[in-house]
């Protein structure tokens, strides 16, 4: 009897101590035998960015290398064409001071995210919660690390092959043409002499540039060559833009319709442009947070 109770108190023990599991902090509680379960991941909070979504589009996306590669290869495809009909040109009448015809051929190329990808600049505004600005931008294209857009390479030796000048009309400055034009060469982008860059800044005879807009650099290159082709990323590398609306945009657009796919080229660009403005009164003093306010405001939903 001593025996069968000693048995069952032991029994009882082991029981005990199999339903009994110690805690990390040398606790204990009840339960069946299992390991603690690993904690839990901590939650990072990071601040909305307007441009988060286009940066990484431009960035990994294959469907950005895809468009960007059929723009520039249907362009090659029109080389030819456009290089044997001594009349075209892709200058608008308005901007052209100097009949086309017998002028040597070049193409107008805009440079940020038409020639040069610059997204990784974009990607540290990003990261630290900014906007651009004049010093970053400037620091940035010092460093001379922008890469080609997808097919802008093969397009600009093909064009160069066939006796084309390639002019870059660009809102870099002026004081920037060292490090761009160091940037192009490393990259085997054409590079005729330093005259083929007119940046922001560029003095142009008998005409006025009002800030950023590229009607007098335009000019400028129609007095010396038959333009073929524009390429850029914003309307207003095609044409001036005289308001800044939606609605003006819209109706330049539809006016030159025509020529998109013939003699201009638009390169896709999500992440900045004339056309965010465009829906904020061009006013950028106001606060990031009532712009974003007035962005949403633009959006068009579906009822």
């Amino acid at each position: 009897m001593r025996q069968s109770l000693l048995f069952t108190a032991l029994f009882t023990a082991a029981l005990g101590l199999s339903a009994c599991r110690t805690l990390p902090d040398g606790g204990a509680v009840n339960g069946p035998a299992v390991e603690a379960p690993p904690p839990a991941p901590a939650i990072v909070t990071v601040a909305a960015d307007d441009n988060l979504n286009a940066v990484l589009w431009m960035q990994r996306s294959v469907e950005y290398r895809a468009t960007a590669e059929t723009i520039y290869r249907a362009a090659i495809d029109r080389l030819d064409a456009a290089l044997k009909d001594p009349d075209w040109d892709a200058l608008v009448p308005d901007e052209r001071a100097t009949p086309a015809r017998g002028l040597p051929p070049a193409i107008v190329m805009d440079l940020d995210e038409t020639v040069l990808d610059n997204s990784p600049y974009q990607a540290r505004l990003v990261r630290d919660g900014l906007e651009y600005d004049e010093f970053t931008w400037d620091s940035w294209v010092r460093e001379e690390k922008a890469q080609p857009v997808p097919g802008v390479v093969e397009f600009a030796r093909a064009a160069q092959a066939r006796g084309i000048t390639l002019i870059y009309i660009s809102n870099r400055a002026e004081h920037l043409i060292a490090p761009t034009l160091a940037n192009l060469r490393a990259l085997g982008l054409p590079v005729k002499d330093d005259s083929v860059f007119l940046g922001l800044g560029t003095f142009v005879a008998d005409c006025e540039q009002e800030g950023s807009e590229k009607l007098c650099r335009r000019q400028l290159a129609g007095r010396s060559y038959r333009v073929l082709m524009q390429f850029g990323d914003q309307l207003g590398d095609f044409a001036q833009i005289l308001a800044n609306t939606p609605e003006a945009r819209a109706e330049l657009q539809n006016r030159h319709r025509g020529w998109f796919g013939q003699r201009w080229w638009m390169l896709p660009n999500p992440s900045y442009g004339s056309w965010e403005p465009a829906v904020f009164n061009n006013d950028w003093r106001q606060p990031r947070e009532q712009r974003r306010m007035l962005k949403r405001d633009a959006l068009r939903i579906a009822e």
